[in-house]
């Protein structure tokens, strides 16, 4: 049986890549909420304010949070901030219509992510937190769903002490864009099998750090069903 965190146990350090997602950005909030936290560091590809990040300068924790600007081309480059981390979770995430071309969704959502995971190893790093995908298979026909599928087969060759994997449905929660598709799948996801309905960010982010905060050695992943179940 895993026994709980010590309660006088050190404050975590936590590293969060795509924290400007929907996903991610619940995930920060939820972590600088959390007085098991000490300490959130922020990957940017962009330089962004605290409150540009999290959309209000008035947000609990707001000094745990240290913001640092990654080029995720050069990410060897920046692994020195990994120094002293406990936790990695990497909510990356984009589509093919935002990347422009297959190559680019792919090293966004499969390059990146693995790279970051490798640097992790090489620093130690306890668990790592990983935002995947409902239907996620290396042999899957759907090339969205392969390439999440060879990620999570790749990652888990890695052999990291802890890894934990969310596998959502469709995203529901504010959007800074609008997507058709996904708004039709909001509007008749009550329609759809347990499996596939809609899930709020803000549960796959809360079902992704109890998964870590587990630390079950090896992997664990958490499907659409049991995030949906999150409160």
């Amino acid at each position: 049986m895993t026994m709980p965190r010590d309660a006088t146990a050190s404050p975590l350090t936590v590293l969060l890549v795509g924290a400007s997602g929907l996903v991610g950005r619940q995930a920060l909030l939820q972590l600088l909420a959390d007085p098991a936290v000490g300490e959130v560091r922020v990957w940017l590809r962009r330089p962004l304010t605290p409150a540009g990040l999290l959309g209000s300068a008035q947000v609990p924790g707001m000094d745990k949070l240290r913001m640092l600007q990654v080029d995720f081309t050069q990410m060897a480059q920046h692994a020195h901030t990994l120094e002293g981390v406990d936790w990695v979770i990497c909510t990356l995430g984009t589509t093919i219509r935002q990347a422009g071309s297959q190559a680019a969704f792919r090293q966004v959502d499969h390059d990146y992510p693995l790279a970051l995971a490798k640097l992790a190893q090489l620093a130690g790093v306890r668990a790592f937190g990983l935002v995947s995908a409902v239907g996620a298979d290396p042999r899957s026909r759907v090339f969205y769903n392969r390439v999440k599928g060879e990620l999570e087969t790749a990652l888990r060759g890695l052999g990291l002490p802890h890894v934990t994997v969310v596998r959502p449905s469709l995203l529901a929660g504010d959007r800074a864009e609008f997507r058709m598709g996904e708004r039709l799948g909001l509007c008749f996801g009550f329609l759809m099998p347990p499996a596939y309905r809609p899930v709020q960010a803000w549960q796959v982010a809360a079902g992704l750090i109890h998964g870590l905060k587990q630390h079950l050695p090896g992997w664990q992943v958490i499907d659409n069903v049991r995030l949906r179940a999150m409160r």
